[in-house]
């Protein structure tokens, strides 16, 4: 029997714990310095779930669609645009991820944000943690853990490092299987 895939937050942060500038720019990302293994992981993945902002902010970039080929679902409370590339979901995020878990395909990637990643930490739902730290003190911005987090233990799998740059993987040690009752999202 194949096991049942993983949800992986992968994301990248600043040294202080910052995803996104006090802006919400991610301009301080280093760019043409490789990519960090993100290949290797995109190839793990065939399914990817993010927030509202997320999903806009990419869309900001002017670029095609950088996740053809890809199941996308954007969890939101907004108005949301027809957009053939994802699906916009709102409602039990524990129910709807326990139900992908148990379908057939590879890996789910918990692209972001914020909000949503914190959702996922507090219902337990977050298998892997993949973070790539980037040199930089931003001060400020949009921190990736907020305050009030469970307490979740992870275990070191691997670290890489790519010159001043260092991508570590952990995996979640699951205390609480059950999870909890169904949750409606109020953020994103």
């Amino acid at each position: 029997m194949a096991s049942e895939r993983k949800v992986i937050l992968y994301i990248a942060m600043s040294l202080d714990g910052f995803i996104a500038d006090r802006n919400g720019s991610v301009d301080w990302l280093p760019e043409g310095e490789g990519d960090f293994g993100y290949s290797d992981f995109y190839e793990t993945i065939d399914t990817l779930i993010m927030g509202r902002t997320t999903y806009d902010q990419i869309l900001s970039f002017g670029i095609e669609w950088p996740y053809a080929g890809k199941k996308c679902y954007v969890f939101t409370n907004r108005d949301h645009p027809c957009d053939p590339n994802t699906e916009f979901l709102t409602g039990d995020i524990l129910s709807f991820v326990h139900n992908l878990k148990s379908k057939p395909g590879k890996n789910i990637w918990l692209v972001g944000g914020a909000a949503l990643a914190n959702t996922f930490m507090e219902y337990s739902l977050i298998d892997e943690y993949w973070v790539t730290v980037i040199p930089v003190i931003l001060g400020d911005g949009v921190r990736l853990f907020r305050d009030g987090n469970p307490s979740i233990r992870l275990s070191l799998q691997n670290l890489e490092q790519y010159g001043d740059v260092v991508v570590l993987h952990y995996m979640a040690d699951k205390i609480n299987e059950s999870g909890l009752p169904g949750f409606s999202l109020h953020r994103d």
